[in-house]
């Protein structure tokens, strides 16, 4: 694949909006291609995110479907995107913000590794966590929305243990200042920290702490990020690995393979300095006594 086709991840995520969308209005790819006047081969590649894709094509789907109009702008927005180099998603740029790229990748992977130094990720965390985060985090947020925001994290955490299709393999290194930092009281960390060891014991899914006493080590200057892995498919070309990372203006979406690579690095020296799951277990669970006690 050459570097000038332009980072997949607005594609494929484009392509698997479209996708659902015509088949919730029940249009198939051969009355969709007649409708449009295009080939079905052209409908099945911008589905499949296989190359750079025109706004006009976009909204033309998007009235045959039925699509409402914030929607269809939005899905706009992402085409003109299609065309870019590397891929940034800025906030207050011409993607909205409640469109969230991330999310639909996250529910289309295999395989989702957690490299996290500040807080327990939200695929992780519980409701009272998770409401003391959106506290910090979003302070002018409405009561109301802060509950619908918390909501919509703990619906996405039925990935873990969903059944079709099979559920992700996950893995989490978490610095163990991540266990030390108080969100909310004391008994909403011992809590979280229980509802860790809880998600723990689901097959699929690995929780493993990075000690202080490991001492400067890649992920510390690099900072927090997601790898994700996505399943081979029926297609030709399988998903490629994505890295995901955000800062205060935006989140960065990496998907060359140099890039990847140097994050699979990144992970494996992190792997190397973790406590394994039994010891990490333990951690954790001194810590949720020291807590109660503190």
């Amino acid at each position: 694949m050459t570097d000038d086709m332009g980072s997949t991840v607005p594609r494929r995520q484009l392509g698997r909006a479209l996708r659902d969308l015509r088949t919730e209005a029940g249009v198939t790819l051969d009355a969709a291609a007649e409708a449009l006047e295009c080939s079905r081969q052209k409908v099945w590649r911008i589905e499949s995110g296989l190359g750079s894709v025109r706004a006009v094509d976009v909204r033309a789907m998007c009235q045959l479907y039925d699509t409402n109009p914030e929607l269809t702008r939005a899905l706009a927005a992402l085409a003109s995107e299609t065309r870019a180099r590397g891929w940034w998603h800025a906030y207050g740029d011409a993607i909205p913000e409640w469109f969230e790229l991330y999310v639909g990748l996250e529910s289309a992977a295999s395989r989702l590794r957690f490299y996290k130094n500040s807080l327990v990720p939200g695929i992780l965390q519980n409701r009272d966590y998770a409401r003391g985060i959106y506290r910090i985090d979003q302070p002018d947020m409405s009561d109301d929305d802060r509950e619908r925001a918390v909501e919509l994290r703990l619906q996405r955490q039925s990935l873990l243990t969903r059944r079709l299709p099979q559920a992700p393999q996950v893995q989490v290194v978490l610095c163990e200042s991540v266990l030390l930092r108080p969100v909310g009281d004391t008994g909403t960390m011992a809590g979280q920290l229980g509802h860790l060891l809880a998600m723990a014991r689901l097959p699929n899914v690995s929780i493993r702490v990075l000690p202080l006493a490991a001492g400067p080590h890649h992920g510390a200057v690099g900072g927090e990020f997601v790898l994700l892995g996505f399943p081979p498919g029926n297609r030709s070309t399988p998903e490629p690995p994505v890295v995901y990372s955000e800062s205060w203006t935006g989140s960065l979406y990496l998907d060359r393979p140099a890039e990847v690579a140097a994050y699979e690095k990144v992970w494996s020296g992190l792997l190397s300095l973790a406590l394994d799951e039994e010891q990490s277990k333990h951690l954790i669970n001194k810590i949720i006594g020291e807590v109660h006690h503190g």
